[in-house]
């Protein structure tokens, strides 16, 4: 029983998830902004170095690996599009006073914003679920397990990855094959070669990845590598096609990052809208 407060620490360093996203602000302030926030030492929450500590430290090429085996045969729940987002609504932090929104409302604010400047329809759909792979959370994956900043393991880790130094904390940091520049892949291979660290990002493209666009596909795939579509690193491992596609992610990454308010959408009078939407793309039921 002692160690019960140390482990649920260990999973849930963050006070809730949308404190990462709030780091991530102050990361990457609005382009507007004449700010910068580079400190990543005594400005930052407790709980947000602990995450990336936890983060940095347990993401290995093997645990990445495990996951894959543990959750992409996707035979947790069938449920609709929809179903998944009400089921999400369940993650509620009722210790958290900074905000009443749900996480429908989260995940509409982003598709409106998108939906205003007229976008085409698969991209309004892909900022409505894009954030549907923390369902893991649900399922009893730590925090640190389901969000932060997505990078490759299995090659060297790019010092531009927030909070560097945690990684000589990992296993892979003492593997030589892990830690040159391509490490076990090959130069040029493509990022759909490449294993990305294990998180919502990745989980949900597995999900959705027969359903949507290759360009909405990226969007949810790699808009938390910041480290590769906002610091430009890991350009050896990639080929054209990434290239291109990458220009679509940072298409999508300011409404991610700055589309979120406190004015709650109305989710009854857009629902119709929106299942409409769905239904363009989506059965009625697909395996999570």
């Amino acid at each position: 029983m002692a160690d019960e407060p140390q482990a649920a620490a260990e999973r849930s360093p963050l006070e809730d998830l949308d404190h990462w996203e709030e780091f991530l602000l102050q990361r990457y302030p609005r382009p507007e902004s004449k700010s910068s926030f580079r400190d990543y030492g005594a400005n930052v929450r407790p709980g947000v170095r602990e995450f990336y500590r936890l983060n940095h430290t347990h993401q290995t090429v093997d645990f990445v690996r495990s996951k894959h085996r543990e959750f992409l045969g996707k035979s947790r729940r069938v449920m609709g599009v929809w179903e998944a987002m009400e089921y999400l609504n369940t993650l509620v932090d009722d210790s958290d006073p900074d905000t009443d929104l749900t996480q429908i409302e989260h995940l509409m604010q982003t598709a409106e914003a998108i939906r205003r400047d007229g976008h085409p329809r698969w991209f309004i759909l892909t900022g409505l679920i894009h954030d549907l792979g923390k369902i893991l959370c649900l399922w009893g994956e730590p925090q640190w397990a389901v969000v932060g900043d997505t990078f490759p393991v299995g090659c060297r880790y790019s010092e531009k990855i927030v909070f560097h130094e945690f990684f000589r904390d990992n296993p892979d940091w003492n593997v030589p094959e892990y830690q040159t520049e391509c490490g076990i892949y090959e130069p040029g291979c493509g990022l759909d070669n490449v294993l990305m660290s294990w998180g919502h990002d990745e989980y949900l493209y597995h999900v959705v990845k027969d359903y949507l666009p290759e360009e909405g596909l990226a969007m949810i795939r790699y808009h938390s590598c910041y480290p590769v579509h906002r610091e430009g690193e890991y350009t050896q491992l990639m080929n054209a096609r990434d290239q291109r596609l990458l220009e679509w992610v940072r298409a999508f990454n300011p409404y991610d990052l700055y589309s979120k308010g406190d004015r709650a959408p109305d989710v009854e009078q857009l629902r119709p809208y929106y299942q409409d939407l769905i239904d363009e793309f989506f059965p009625p039921q697909i395996a999570w």
